[in-house]
């Protein structure tokens, strides 16, 4: 691939604030040069060119560099915690209006399926999430609500019966109920302001893709906007080193307690 990766690099900071050199590199850079080959392009430089005067190529790029692999229930055993242990222990410290913050939220799963396992404890009228990610297409698809049937495989069956409409053997609507209890807003973990006062934040599966420098950031601010004793609930394939340098102490599996 002909040009500075260097280069393009700077050039998309400076067209879109998102800085790659937060993510792994040899990921990344492998990601972008696929897609550049895809529509023949020779040079980083040349591509940069089209993102700039091409606007679905360039939404393209976006939706393609943010890492947006998601499903309801994602690990059932982790939601079954939540459901048993950590809701019940976020009640009885914060009580019943919880703010919880679903960060790089993708394609609303995650921030629907928080409301409905709260659905068992809270009224719908009683449950806000707030969902954020860095990528405006995905946060239209999490808002239209439609899902392929693939990401309900871990999905309770009362919860599909109850809340979803069949629209054909492979596709789901969410129902606007559900859509209701979240909130929706574009948010960039390196360099936006969190939402403060947590007491619950969950980011899963995202931040094996940044670099250490930049995980220590995030992990500080996570710990920064929650309220004490707030928990942050991680992915399967992610734990916090140093947590306790940070000021987290480990809670349960995959959850870490302000302290």
């Amino acid at each position: 691939m002909q040009g500075s990766y260097e280069t393009f690099k700077q050039s998309i900071y400076d067209m879109t604030k998102i800085d790659l050199n937060s993510y792994k590199e040899r990921q990344m850079k492998r990601r972008i040069e696929a897609l550049i080959s895809k529509h023949d392009i020779n040079s980083f430089s040349d591509y940069v060119i089209k993102l700039k005067t091409d606007k679905i190529i360039f939404d393209e790029f976006i939706n393609y560099i943010t890492i947006n692999v998601s499903e309801f229930f994602r690990n059932p055993e982790q939601w079954a915690l939540l459901e048993k242990e950590v809701f019940p222990y976020l009640m009885e410290h914060f009580g019943k209006d919880l703010k919880i913050w679903s960060a790089a939220c993708s394609t609303g799963d995650e921030p629907y399926s928080l409301v409905m396992l709260l659905s068992r404890f809270l009224p719908l009228n009683k449950i806000k999430i707030i969902a954020t990610d860095i990528d405006k297409t995905v946060m239209a698809k999490a808002q239209m609500g439609i899902y392929h049937v693939k990401s309900l495989k871990a999905l309770p069956e009362e919860f599909l019966n109850k809340y979803f409409v069949k629209i054909n053997d492979r596709t789901y609507q969410i129902s606007d109920t559900i859509k209701a209890c979240v909130e929706f807003k574009q948010h960039d973990l390196l360099k936006d302001v969190y939402p403060p006062n947590c007491d619950l934040i969950v980011c899963r599966n995202v931040l094996i893709y940044f670099t250490d420098e930049a995980k220590n950031k995030i992990y500080t601010d996570f710990h920064k906007a929650l309220k004490k004793d707030g928990l942050l609930f991680v992915g399967s394939t992610e734990q916090i080193i140093q947590a306790q340098q940070i000021g987290f102490h480990n809670f349960k599996s995959f959850f870490y307690k302000k302290a």
